[in-house]
């Protein structure tokens, strides 16, 4: 009997959450907030599932996210709980579980795909290219307590449940200048209660009222030199309230030995702290890949000088191939995007630039040069010239990852 791909539903709940634990280690109990008496599949995610008759033997999941990139708002399909079966793996159902998910969410408008990918490896595959990490890092306790203070206008607080919209206001400024955080909008993103998810949310608040930055951190147990102060997320609008926020933070080093902080990319709160005290103690990688070339580029309106004819070759689940016309903004016509797919990979011209899916990746994401690419075997053909072209328009900006809230 071949192997049969479908959307699961309600009644293939247990046998997924079982696939999900054994590959994952997911705990068990109600003092782990068993599984079992959570909605799923979560509000905003799809799941999907490879069978072998009744036996399901790999799933996957699609979470409906848009990310920011070059100040746009990208539909993302967020890539979860990908897993295969321990007796069905190396049977080649990876492929084609990928391939009809995200040609579904291709149908509900993602353009990009993204995943935290415990094998980069095997994703590599299918497209996906290593973008970005999320890092978790710690620091002793004593050295946030050190900061250099800052203008005392600018002081601390605790948030209570009514805040939570001056913090995502925060994190919505802060994400809108960078490429890669999720916008926290949609059904996967519900309004919280900031008072029961976290030990406690800190704000810092400007003279006239106004939260410019806050840190939410969970107190962890013990004391000590090894106990840890766990900070999830520390952001800030200003100079004097990230410096607010990590002395406050500092304030715990009587009793907590290190802070560890869930980071990513040039983080600015570390530009406050001495950089030898920024210590990486694990990173989860982070992967892109580019569902829909044509709507990639022309939702982030690429700001490109001329026009860019370019190609994408070699994509292992068969969307992405082909050859690429790029336009100036404001060059387009009105019913035309500013890049539309014009033929095959042999139309391209001699002289155009072409990729990898995994080369895009990079490209798209602003996260390499073109020179960088080509050393990695992601780009072929072109010329200098063209290469300017686009790492002026794409370059430059490091990739940030958050969680949720």
């Amino acid at each position: 009997m071949p192997f049969q791909i479908r959307q699961l539903g309600a009644a293939d709940k247990t046998e997924a959450i079982t696939l999900g634990r054994e590959a994952f280690g997911f705990p068990v109990g109600p003092q782990h907030g068993d599984a079992q008496r959570r909605p799923w599949p979560p509000p905003g995610a799809t799941e999907w599932g490879t069978f072998d008759g009744a036996t399901l033997a790999a799933k996957a999941a699609r979470h409906a996210y848009r990310s920011h990139f070059g100040g746009a708002l990208v539909p993302t399909c967020g890539l979860a709980g990908v897993t295969v079966a321990a007796e069905y793996r190396g049977r080649g159902l990876l492929a084609p579980l990928l391939a009809q998910m995200l040609e579904h969410a291709h149908g509900e408008g993602d353009v990009i795909s993204t995943l935290f990918a415990s094998a980069p490896g095997i994703y590599r595959r299918f497209g996906f290219e290593l973008i970005a990490s999320q890092d978790t890092v710690e620091i002793a306790s004593t050295v946030a307590a050190e900061v250099r203070p800052g203008t005392p206008l600018v002081r601390t607080r605790r948030a209570t449940a009514a805040d939570f919209d001056a913090v995502f206001e925060v994190y919505t400024q802060w994400a809108s200048k960078q490429n890669g955080p999720l916008t926290r909008t949609g059904p996967c993103f519900p309004a919280v209660d900031l008072t029961e998810e976290f030990t406690g949310v800190t704000l810092a608040v400007g003279p006239d009222g106004q939260v410019l930055g806050y840190a939410s951190w969970d107190r962890g147990s013990g004391d000590g030199a090894d106990a840890v102060l766990n900070v999830v997320e520390i952001l800030a609008l200003a100079p004097e309230a990230y410096r607010a926020l990590w002395r406050t933070l500092g304030s715990f080093s009587a009793v907590v030995g290190r802070i560890r902080l869930r980071t990513s990319g040039t983080d600015v709160a570390r530009l406050f702290l001495p950089p030898r005290q920024w210590r990486t103690t694990s990173v989860n990688p982070y992967m892109l890949r580019v569902d829909d070339v044509a709507a990639a580029f022309s939702v982030r309106e690429v700001p490109v000088r001329r026009e860019i004819i370019f190609a994408v070759a070699g994509d292992g689940l068969g969307s992405m191939d082909g050859t690429y016309r790029l336009r100036p903004p404001g060059e387009a016509d009105d019913d035309a995007p500013a890049c539309s797919r014009i033929g095959a990979v042999g139309d391209a011209p001699p002289d155009a630039p072409v990729y990898t899916p995994g080369g895009l990746a990079l490209a798209w994401s602003g996260v390499q040069s073109s020179a960088n690419i080509r050393m990695a075997g992601g780009l072929s053909r072109g010329n200098a010239a063209t290469d300017a072209v686009l790492d002026q328009a794409l370059g430059g900006w490091a990739v940030h990852i958050r969680d949720d809230f």
